[in-house]
């Protein structure tokens, strides 16, 4: 089957860095489904997993961790899905990615597509959706009932992103107030659209452009950076939540006298170590599905980048390696 993966790990202007490759069809065993891969969309993590570490062996590491498609297979143990179901997902990054015709993925971290989203529009959710969902309602303990969230509210440090477009709707539809962060007019118009009360740059002290405290932080842009504006602005007994990694050692006493709390929230947690809970990302995807289908939250797709090859790849990698991105960036196999 045809795929896109790298031997080695290359900058993105090397026409090596991503190839377009021939591999085996893989086969569907256990809990496993194989999905005819209709669209795939690119996120940071896979910028980062190409600058990474080779792969070892001589087989091409295959990316691509956002995938619509349709079920071809199903293994011996798969008990929730059939032949023909329509699904999107984001797997796992323990295992090759979904860049290619066919794909393998444990059933319990898969959902059912939107009814009401073509492939490519679904392709731009499982992946951030999961992401800030897991962030607000269980690492922030949050309820998604807005009455249970009355008079809170959350700063959500890079709103205009992947992550950021899907969190500042899902906080909406819990009735908090949300205040997002950018750094263009046009990333903050996108923020507004897409539900924000209130914008502030992240180039700024947070504390001279709020009003008051927050109760919630949710960092998805260098935690370095805003450690201590985040620390300055969080209310007593708040919450931050942060899903880049630190690569100074912050100093977590900023957060003692407010009695507050800081988290990681990573979506390959339940899948890398296939935790005894994996099931509830196909939990969580079915209820954003329908979440969808009744128009409470919409896609985040605002690039079709053309099928599924290197060349676009490329082309998607270094849009995402540039920062400036809004919302997600798709790539389409043919019907």
């Amino acid at each position: 089957m045809k795929a896109v993966g790298f031997f080695e790990s290359l900058p993105i202007t090397d026409e090596k860095s991503l190839q377009d490759v021939e591999v085996e069809k893989p086969k569907a065993m256990g809990k496993d489904i194989l999905v005819r891969v209709q669209a795939i969309s690119v996120n940071p993590v896979d910028t980062k997993q190409r600058r990474g570490a080779p792969p070892a062996g001589s087989e091409p590491k295959i990316l691509g961790w956002d995938v619509a498609g349709v079920i071809e297979e199903v293994g011996n143990d798969v008990e929730l899905f059939s032949v023909g179901d329509k699904v999107f997902y984001a797997g796992s990054v323990t295992r090759q990615g979904g860049n290619s015709d066919y794909h393998l993925v444990d059933e319990r971290i898969v959902g059912q597509k939107p009814e009401s989203l073509d492939f490519a529009e679904a392709a731009a959710l499982p992946l951030t959706t999961i992401t800030a969902w897991e962030a607000l309602f269980e690492r922030m303990n949050l309820s998604i009932d807005p009455s249970a969230n009355k008079g809170k509210s959350i700063l959500i440090i890079g709103a205009a992103g992947g992550v950021g477009s899907i969190a500042v709707q899902l906080a909406k539809l819990a009735g908090l107030y949300v205040i997002g962060t950018a750094s263009r007019k046009e990333t903050a118009n996108w923020a507004k659209d897409t539900g924000a009360d209130k914008i502030i740059s992240h180039y700024e002290a947070f504390r001279q452009q709020l009003e008051a405290n927050v109760d919630y932080i949710f960092c998805l842009n260098n935690t370095d950076q805003h450690w201590e504006n985040m620390g300055e602005v969080l209310a007593p007994q708040g919450h931050i939540v942060s899903i880049v990694e630190a690569v100074e050692n912050q100093d977590l006493n900023v957060l003692k006298n407010k009695s507050a709390s800081f988290s990681y929230e990573f979506m390959f947690t339940r899948s890398m170590f296939e935790t005894d809970d994996m099931i509830e990302q196909y939990l969580l995807l079915n209820e954003v599905s329908k979440l969808v289908d009744e128009g409470k939250i919409h896609t985040t797709l605002t690039d079709r980048g053309g099928p599924i090859n290197a060349e676009n790849l490329r082309a998607a990698h270094e849009k995402i390696e540039s920062g400036k991105t809004i919302g997600k960036i798709v790539l389409e196999n043919d019907e």
